[in-house]
């Protein structure tokens, strides 16, 4: 054995050592503490019997939980992922009790709730001591590793004729805009996409391409595109289909499902990741066999869909549960902190964040992080061709705490860590992969519609249409309806039958949605700061004339509001129409002359409101919120400071961060526009073949420092197209 080896297993007896002493002083302390738990006999003992006993006890936990859970997790690995954390306790505390039993004597006793409070201290204290004396052992720490894809390796290569061309794992980060990213690397935020980019020593292995989303700038709409290659008649968030009287919500599992086979049915492929694909974190499949916390799969899977790779590397140690467990707490109270310094701070724009939020957002950044970041590394390890994982945690935090805030910069960091975390695992798999980092949507900043005009969007509604409103709301009404002439607000039609039973709530409880009461009245939604108005008693789209007719004051009413951008309806003789204040109209049917009031929505906010109208279930009315350019703001109509879903601002302009060794996303210099586009350009990377300066997170050459692989598509972030650049302001 050569002298590394000696030193190798000296370095692995000493932390095995180290971990066991920091155990027993653990179990000593708990003993102290407890008064349920026992290390002495009834008669008492000497100091020096109790703390062998209690060195016995704590090297039977720690054997035990070496030998018997990875036999368990691998047993229970058809239970959900989340149940299985919560087992974690349980079954750990099982064990606890099996360890004093074999101490000799009969001197360790627990209740069975007390044991399950011993152990989870235990493995928590053992998980850092092991992995703080391992983060200053580089070698062992990547001997690890090594060891970890050698258990996949082989498996891997023998099923393989010929040499393993590179993989491809895209890690969407939801909601982080262009220049959200932009500003985290300059701020130091995220060293570790900064490295890629060149800011530490101007080597970049990396270009950043902006690209514009859809009108319905949103994870469902996007990822769907995305993933399978069609978004078409995806509106919005939320939209009510009038032949089948549904609410389709893009992140409930019915809707999602459906959503999913509408784009396979319409492109007759399965997805992007339908060769040896895996799908983590995500709305949909994107045709992968390999799934986990997969929104449009949720309500049916089965055995045959449910993966193994990932869950029992991170389950295997009873401390990642635990881990996790205390990490969803540290971060209840942060939140809760934060939010209490913005109310004691004034701060505005501000919104509730009360009630269940605290938990939704440890969920979304603790749970949902680790879970998704270990399969991932479990599929690189496995050695998938391709990856596919969606992480939250920004989106979540951004909408509450707003897009540019201190709490969503954190965020980031955190998340710079993850990829950093992944990055590593990624030297050791058995084939080279390719890191893209990409997101679905941006965010924009501003305070919401409410808050500013004192009432919703569904209550102007009501208005325009003659009908009664909530008391609060009537104070601002004189204001709102100012341009009204006396009478112009007839009343509308009465109720002929009640709302179909079969008209589900969204997902979020009472989030963006105005449900009436009575069939004629309008149903009025909301997904960010674009808002849908649909009358479900008429059963086709309803024309600008017939809701004149039967609603003479509601279109000016909308249009001329001034937390309004415009509002689209169709004509029936001059077909799709843009409406904004003080009577201005843009047919888009024919050749505007002048954009109205899409003209402080950018470039190509025409083609979207156009593409948009053309969806078979576009809500009669459409309506955009006001946006101003200078500071980037809108007005959303749901209770959200930073929010997504419309046009106007960095919600429309997310990002592309892709390897140099992959070409350009564009060779002629155009830009990307729409998800479909997007996913053309991601399919086109994965037939990209591997070659010998091609350069690889985890693998191969690197390209000289003169390079031009650059291209016109995309740019290092030393070599930035500021045009490009500013468009997404």
């Amino acid at each position: 054995m050569g002298r590394g080896r000696w030193r190798a297993v000296g370095s692995a007896v000493w932390r095995s050592v180290a971990v066991w002493v920091v155990s027993t002083l653990t179990m000593l302390v708990l003993a102290g503490i407890l008064p349920d738990f026992q290390l002495q006999s009834a008669d008492g003992d000497s100091a020096t019997r109790i703390a062998v006993t209690a060195a016995l006890g704590a090297g039977a936990f720690g054997l035990l939980s070496a030998l018997v859970w990875p036999v368990l997790v691998r047993a229970l690995l058809l239970v959900p992922a989340l149940v299985l954390g919560l087992l974690a306790f349980f079954l750990n505390g099982s064990l606890l009790l099996l360890a004093l039993r074999l101490i000799p004597d009969g001197r360790g006793e627990a209740d069975p709730e007390t044991a399950v409070v011993v152990a989870a201290v235990m493995s928590a204290v053992a998980s850092a001591t092991g992995g703080a004396l391992a983060v200053r052992d580089d070698d062992a720490y990547r001997r690890r590793l090594y060891r970890l894809a050698d258990r996949r390796r082989h498996r891997v290569v023998e099923g393989l004729a010929g040499p393993m061309s590179p993989g491809t794992v895209f890690l969407q980060l939801d909601g982080v805009g262009h220049d959200v990213l932009r500003d985290a690397v300059e701020k130091g935020l995220m060293p570790t996409v900064a490295g890629w980019l060149g800011r530490d020593n101007g080597r970049a292995s990396h270009r950043l391409t902006p690209w514009r989303t859809d009108w319905s700038s949103q994870t469902g709409a996007s990822q769907l595109g995305i993933l399978h290659g069609s978004n078409e008649d995806v509106p919005a968030f939320r939209w009510y289909e009038k032949d089948t009287g549904e609410v389709m919500v893009s992140n409930r599992p019915a809707s999602a499902a459906e959503l999913q086979r509408r784009a396979i049915e319409r492109t007759g492929d399965g997805g992007l990741l339908t060769v040896d694909g895996a799908s983590r974190g995500n709305l949909f499949s994107g045709g992968a066999e390999q799934l986990a916390l997969v929104l449009s799969i949720a309500a049916r899977r089965g055995k045959e869909n449910r993966s193994r790779s990932g869950y029992f590397a991170y389950f295997s140690d009873p401390a990642n549960a635990v881990r996790t467990a205390l990490s969803f707490i540290a971060e209840v109270f942060r939140e809760i902190g934060q939010s209490t310094a913005a109310r004691v701070k004034m701060r505005r724009p501000r919104v509730n964040r009360g009630g269940l939020y605290p938990f939704i957002r440890a969920f979304a950044t603790v749970v949902e992080r680790d879970v998704v970041v270990a399969a991932v590394i479990g599929d690189m390890l496995a050695g998938r061709s391709s990856v596919y994982a969606d992480l939250v945690a920004y989106d979540e935090v951004a909408h509450h705490s707003g897009p540019v805030s201190g709490d969503a910069e954190k965020v980031l960091q955190r998340l710079d860590r993850s990829i950093a975390l992944i990055a590593k695992v990624a030297e050791h798999a058995p084939r080279a992969y390719r890191i893209v980092l990409l997101s679905d949507h941006g965010q924009s900043p501003g305070e919401t519609f409410h808050a500013r005009y004192g009432l919703t969007l569904g209550a102007l509604v009501r208005a325009g249409c003659g009908l009664p409103v909530p008391r609060r709301a009537q104070r601002t009404l004189p204001q709102a309806l100012g341009f009204a002439r006396a009478g112009e607000t007839p009343s509308g039609t009465e109720a002929r039958a009640a709302v179909r039973a079969a008209l589900r709530r969204p997902v979020e409880e009472g989030a963006g949605e105005h449900l009436p009461a009575r069939r004629a009245e309008p149903i009025v939604l909301a997904s960010g700061n674009l808002g849908l108005v649909s009358f479900p008693d008429v059963p086709h789209r309803m024309t600008r004339e017939e809701i004149d007719l039967r609603h003479p004051a509601l279109l000016p009413t909308l249009a001329n509001h001034p937390g309004v951008g415009f509002v689209l309806v169709r004509s029936q003789e001059r077909g799709p129409v843009v409406l904004g204040a003080r009577g201005s109209e843009v047919h888009l049917d024919e050749e505007p002359g002048d954009l109205g009031p899409l003209a402080d929505f950018g470039p190509g906010a025409a083609d979207a409101v156009r593409r948009t109208d053309g969806f078979p279930h576009t809500a009669d009315i459409m309506v955009n919120s006001w946006y101003d350019p200078q500071e980037g703001e809108v007005l959303a109509f749901e209770e959200q400071i930073g929010s997504h879903g419309g046009l106007g601002g960095a919600q429309g302009h997310p990002f592309l961060l892709s390897p140099l060794s992959l070409s350009a996303p564009l060779e002629d210099g155009r830009e990307l526009v729409g998800a479909e586009q997007v996913h053309d350009v991601l399919r086109r990377w994965l037939g990209e073949s591997q070659g010998p300066e091609i350069p690889l997170v985890g693998g191969g050459t690197g390209v000289p420092d003169d390079s031009p692989r650059g291209g016109p598509g995309g740019t290092a972030f030393a070599v930035t197209d500021g045009s490009v650049q500013d468009k997404a302001h």
